[in-house]
């Protein structure tokens, strides 16, 4: 469990992101190097003398072009089955809450399933759960101990010493699910930093106590998929200024991010941009030469 207030989970919610981005550039990048191949391909084609090692140079780049767009398509893949699986848990989860009789909202964009103050409530200024807070808490955690197991790669099983089972290829699974706390806007800054964090590890406890199975769900990296974060009043769902605005912004998020394993493609695309690099390179000075040659 990691205690952390705005920044503590940039590095795994931004992974992903991060990596749609690269996916993005790339096709970008790609598309230059197709315009940059069929210009020279045009330039060569109108010389009468075109040498066979810079046909075979163009010849090469078109290769690693396709090899790139292949590499390309198949990180898009990935990310798409990783959305779609997210967003299928998501909706599980939500039919059995509903089922409990807990109403919660979905953002299947950004993986949050949010509890709404229907669903867990806090007080001003408190942190505790208690009363009807508590039980949907305690349904929260039976739901989750159901569903969580199906999208988690790693599994400890109870009283197991040490033993760990891991299926990494069986598809998309989870990375992390963070429990997110969240404060109203009234009340001192560093207060509500501290009071959201509190909000935060008292779900997350509740939880675990309710559901002890949920600490042995692992990510691919062998670490407890649950954590918790606090965001003071950064991240209003809803910014007027009014009690009803303030109940619904002293709220508990769980966000789910899902493993993407984008180091190995990434480095492979690169070293095929970097060979597609000084292919071009190769072509240009052929260019350039012939140019300074005068050839008709």
């Amino acid at each position: 469990m990691a205690i952390t207030e705005d920044t503590e989970h940039a590095g795994s919610e931004e992974g992903e992101n991060y990596f749609i981005s690269m996916t993005d550039m790339m096709v970008g990048v790609l598309f230059i190097f197709i315009i940059m191949l069929m210009v020279f391909a045009l330039d060569f084609r109108s010389k009468t003398d075109v040498q066979e090692d810079a046909i075979e140079v163009a010849r090469e780049v078109a290769r690693k072009l396709d090899a790139m767009s292949g590499q390309v398509r198949s990180a898009i893949a990935t990310v798409d089955a990783s959305q779609q699986v997210r967003r299928q848990l998501l909706q599980d989860i939500e039919s059995q809450l509903r089922a409990e009789g807990l109403n919660v909202q979905i953002d299947e964009q950004n993986g949050v399933l949010r509890l709404t103050e229907d669903a867990v409530r806090f007080e001003p200024s408190r942190s505790d759960l208690a009363g009807r807070a508590r039980s949907n808490v305690d349904k929260i955690a039976r739901v989750l101990d159901r569903v969580l197991p199906a999208y988690t790669a790693c599994h400890v099983a109870e009283g197991a010493a040490g033993g760990t089972a891991c299926q990494p290829g069986a598809g998309p699974s989870l990375e992390t699910v963070f429990i997110e706390g969240h404060t109203d806007s009234t009340g001192e800054d560093g207060t509500n930093w501290q009071l959201s964090t509190e909000r935060a590890v008292n779900t997350y406890r509740a939880i675990v106590a309710g559901a002890p199975r949920l600490r042995g769900l692992r990510n691919l990296r062998g670490e407890e998929i649950l954590s918790v974060s606090g965001y003071a009043s950064t991240r209003p769902i809803d910014p007027t200024e009014s009690r009803e605005a303030w109940a619904r912004n002293r709220r508990i998020d769980l966000r789910f991010v899902m493993e993407v394993d984008n180091r190995r493609r990434l480095e492979e695309i690169r070293t095929l941009t970097d060979e597609m690099k000084q292919q071009i390179d190769r072509l240009t000075a052929a260019s350039a030469a012939r140019a300074g040659k005068g050839a008709p």
